[in-house]
């Protein structure tokens, strides 16, 4: 696994560098240089209400997973407003691409650090998920200096849900649980190889670290579902 860390401004690294300090986490798999960026959809125009009034618009697949972790799809330019009221320190991004220069833009802007873990999404079936690399992504995600933190995948489905599901198993939700939750977001597309990777996803490691945070067994597990009928977006 290759772990590169970038200070802002270094004129001999790329544009995703030169704005912030961004880490860099990529699987051993080295992603090609002719690997087409990440393409992000925006709306022409803000979201607004019957009174005139410009709406917060929240990314694909939105919820909230504890407090000060959030989850959703690639933010584009339409739910910047949404995501600034967030307040975030950083946003945890699973996808292999360089993140987009706009994006990059309104980190800088907000102050917000960019941790970037290269997992491929592939929908091929038993495709190994890269089991050290969901490890460093919890460490980040741990740590509570990092708080408010966004974790993202291209549309918040399978890779955000394995991350996800691998925290709750350190938060001691039961197996049924943290698979109706990714089942939820994921829907239709759920993939049995997601779930069987969490299923053995070993977090004997990472029991030392601290966590305190609001959700624990039952009565997180309600608070969850209600707040993903809330605000999570149809799946598509």
């Amino acid at each position: 696994m290759k772990v590169e860390k970038t200070e802002a401004g270094d004129n001999n690294n790329n544009t995703m560098c030169r704005t912030i300090e961004v880490v860099c986490l990529n699987t051993e798999t080295e992603v090609s240089p002719e690997k087409k960026k990440l393409t992000i959809v925006s709306q022409p125009f803000p979201a607004v209400g019957e009174d005139g009034e410009e709406l917060l618009v929240p990314p694909l697949n939105f919820s909230m997973v504890d407090n000060g972790i959030f989850r959703s799809g690639f933010p584009d330019t339409a739910n910047f407003n949404f995501v600034q009221t967030l307040g975030l320190r950083s946003i945890i991004c699973l996808c292999p691409e360089p993140y987009p220069e706009v994006n990059m833009e309104f980190l800088k802007l907000n102050g917000i650090q960019l941790f970037q873990f290269g997992i491929e999404g592939c929908k091929e079936p038993f495709v190994n998920i890269p089991e050290e690399t969901i490890r460093e992504a919890l460490k980040v995600l741990l740590d509570v200096k990092n708080h408010p933190v966004l974790i993202h995948c291209k549309r918040g489905k399978h890779r955000t849900g394995c991350l996800v599901g691998c925290f709750r198993k350190l938060q001691k939700w039961c197996l049924s649980s943290i698979f109706d939750e990714y089942q939820h977001f994921a829907a239709a597309k759920a993939r049995v190889s997601d779930q069987r990777f969490m299923e053995l996803f070993d977090i004997s490691s990472l029991k030392h670290l601290p966590i305190s945070f609001s959700c624990s067994k039952s009565s997180c597990q309600v608070d969850v579902v209600n707040m993903n009928q809330d605000y999570s977006s149809s799946p598509t």
